[in-house]
């Protein structure tokens, strides 16, 4: 069975931080994990602010597996403190956490993270517009590594 991997937009590449724009991409995200639901074993979340909070999410709600890859101990230390807390809610959820990288900030342990994800996962789920940054790096790397990917980015935009 496969093992899916999320990559995806922060809020601010979505519309912004309100509750609408957050429920929105997690229905996404609940929709197409539910569209292979029996065909998945596991799926990776990278932990971050929008699609990847929104994954983690719709697979706890669809009791799929959940590791989160995390860049390192304490990435949420310096968001808002809703979202801390709805992060910390799914890892007392997640069945494994994986830091990556040893604690402490640094923008390179984000590439590395998502490289960790490619690497342990057989197929990619992005929420991706085609802008360069976080996601369109993590895009590139699965594309160097051969791994699939689907985008669903024309279905945010049809709503």
């Amino acid at each position: 069975m496969p093992v899916i991997a999320g990559t995806g937009h922060r809020p601010d590449k979505l519309g912004g931080y309100k509750d609408v724009i957050f429920r929105k991409t997690y229905q996404l995200a609940f929709d197409s994990l539910n569209e292979w639901k029996s065909n998945i074993d596991v799926v990776i979340s990278g932990g971050a602010l929008g699609w990847d909070t929104a994954l983690a999410l719709a697979a706890i709600d669809l009791d799929i597996k959940l590791i989160c890859a995390l860049p390192f101990k304490g990435q949420e230390s310096r968001w808002p403190r809703a979202s801390q807390e709805k992060y910390n809610e799914i890892l007392n959820k997640s069945d494994e956490i994986v830091y990556v990288c040893e604690d402490g900030y640094a923008p390179w342990k984000m590439q590395v993270r998502n490289e960790w994800m490619v690497n342990h996962c057989d197929i990619v789920l992005a929420l991706w517009n085609g802008s360069p940054g976080g996601t369109g790096n993590c895009i590139k790397y699965a594309k160097k590594v051969n791994k699939p990917i689907k985008n669903v980015w024309d279905y945010w935009e049809e709503d």
